[in-house]
């Protein structure tokens, strides 16, 4: 929203914004796309009815990924920030520098500092493009682990 404010900074306050995209989140309501919040700001989407239907037009299949990048971005996320050696520790086996680089590539993860230790390792955490693809606000959009306790994914 800063380059909202900027456009209507003598006219309209930051509430007064934020009221109006409300009201037009309403007004889209019953519409095939709906306008929502997220990490990075406002964005209209499809809604996840829509979904099917976009499929059909689209012949790009979305990217698939491994068990071990998934477990991997699951202990970032809930974690963070935390060091590649603690995520060892979490799945128990080693990480590849390939998984990491999977998640840096994909612009879900990003190194924001290092550990004070020996070695200073990177700490990774997630970030807004990791949120806004998840259709997240925020990371406490995320279902808490003890929903997830019960689930087990399929092997690759």
């Amino acid at each position: 929203m800063p380059a909202l404010r900027q456009l209507f900074a003598d006219a309209l306050s930051s509430k007064d914004i934020e009221l109006l995209l409300t009201a037009l989140q309403q007004d889209w309501a019953d519409k095939g796309v709906e306008l929502v919040r997220l990490a990075s700001g406002w964005r209209f989407r499809a809604r996840p009815a829509m979904q099917p239907y976009l499929d059909r037009l689209s012949l790009e299949k979305p990217p698939r990924y491994s068990r071990a990048v998934m477990e991997t971005l699951a202990i970032i996320a809930y974690r963070q920030p935390v060091t590649r050696g603690e995520i060892e520790d979490v799945r128990g086996v080693a990480v590849s520098s390939a998984i990491i680089l999977t998640l840096k590539e994909r612009g879900w993860v990003d190194v924001v500092g290092h550990k004070e230790v020996p070695g200073r390792p990177e700490l990774l955490a997630t970030n807004k493009q990791f949120l806004d693809d998840l259709g997240l606000a925020s990371l406490a959009g995320l279902p808490p682990l003890t929903e997830l306790a019960g689930l087990v994914l399929p092997d690759e």
